[in-house]
């Protein structure tokens, strides 16, 4: 009771006529208070506290301001209505504190921080020891190059399935960003391989240098996305392994079918959909691979024309290739569908299947190089 009436107090005078100087050591004064025994309160005495100092700190000059953020940003139980008012601020000194440290603001909190304030306050924000895929998704997309380095950078940053679209695109021209990108080792398989697929001749050449990578093969695997390193990254895989297995599983008891490749592919699970499209066509996997992150879409048509698969399911397929953030081309893509003869596309895979048998040969003929590690 003495501290509240103490409280009570310091607020009644500073909120008289006093001087701003009073005001911003009464605010001081509190602040000491507080964080001499914050690890003791409850919530309903933190209240106390946020009510007094949110009044106070309204008129406080920005280095005011930023000081008591610093103070405050890691404390677990900060008042928290002053922590968002914080984080809310203009200044990137009083806010970053907050934004990068404070565990009192939600997801809620940071992706509106992320999706209105500045690129300083979503570089602040790119920095905390956990940014969660909501978190991410504004970041990578709102956020300028700086912002999205950062991001790609931090260990505790967990991406979407449409992050990892935007960082792939974001990518193309940008060596040190897909150098990021490709260092990071919860990237889905399917996301690194088109990110060799659409690599600008920059970006593959700085590509070369990362993670101690051979030369040679991955220039193969960058202009083809193909040969022994895919298979080494798709071997890496436990998604792919348990995807082999789920498949082998549906086709010993004869259940892997149409329906089966179109639940896949609508489900988002792209090693299942690689491994089924190649179970029934007949094709290596590398091939279906390929033809799922390769930039144009003619590979998956002329597949799904010649196994006789429906529009409905190819479109499905096309939907997982595109990613989320393409934009709608479906009408381009029935036109060539329905424009591809059957016959014609028997023809052309018959002729891949060649080709790939080929090509595997000849690359497991060759003594081995390293993959990625």
């Amino acid at each position: 009771m003495s501290d509240s009436r103490t409280i009570i107090e310091e607020l009644e005078e500073a909120l008289s006529t006093r001087p701003i100087g009073y005001r911003a050591e009464a605010l001081r004064r509190i602040t000491d208070l507080f964080l001499g025994s914050a690890s003791t309160y409850d919530e309903h005495e933190v209240a106390l506290y946020d009510d007094v100092m949110v009044l106070l700190i309204g008129e406080m000059e920005t280095a005011v301001r930023a000081a008591l953020a610093r103070r405050l940003a890691a404390i677990p139980n900060a008042p928290q209505n002053l922590v968002r008012k914080l984080a809310q601020d203009e200044a990137i000194d009083v806010a970053g504190p907050v934004l990068t440290t404070s565990p009192r603001l939600d997801d809620d909190e940071l992706v509106a921080a992320a999706s209105t304030a500045s690129q300083d306050h979503l570089l602040a924000i790119s920095k905390r020891a956990v940014v969660s895929e909501a978190v991410s998704d504004v970041l990578v997309t709102r956020g300028d190059r700086t912002v999205a380095l950062s991001t790609v950078a931090n260990k505790g940053a967990r991406f979407s399935a449409r992050g990892h679209d935007i960082l792939v695109e974001r990518s193309r021209e940008d060596d040190e960003l897909a150098a990021g990108v490709w260092t990071r080792q919860d990237i889905p398989r399917h996301h690194l391989l088109k990110l060799f697929a659409v690599a600008s001749e920059n970006v593959r050449r700085r590509l070369e240098s990362v993670d101690g990578q051979s030369t040679r093969v991955l220039r193969t695997m960058l202009s083809e996305v193909s040969g022994r390193v895919q298979e080494t990254v798709r071997m890496r895989s436990s998604d792919y392994s348990e995807a082999c297995r789920i498949v082998e599983a549906l086709r010993r008891a004869g259940e892997l079918d149409e329906a089966k490749l179109r639940e896949f592919a609508a489900t988002g699970r792209f090693d299942e959909t690689t491994v089924a499209l190649s179970v029934l066509s007949d094709l290596p996997i590398g091939a279906c691979e390929r033809a799922l992150v390769q930039p144009r879409a003619e590979l998956v048509i002329l597949v799904a024309k010649a196994i006789g698969l429906s529009w409905n399911t190819t479109k499905t397929i096309l939907r997982l290739r595109d990613g989320h953030n393409a934009p709608d081309r479906n009408a381009e893509y029935l036109a060539a569908y329905s424009k591809l003869r059957p016959e014609t596309a028997r023809k052309a895979m018959n002729f891949l299947r060649l080709r790939e048998r080929a090509a595997h040969a000849q690359a497991h003929a060759q003594p081995h190089a390293p993959g990625r590690e």
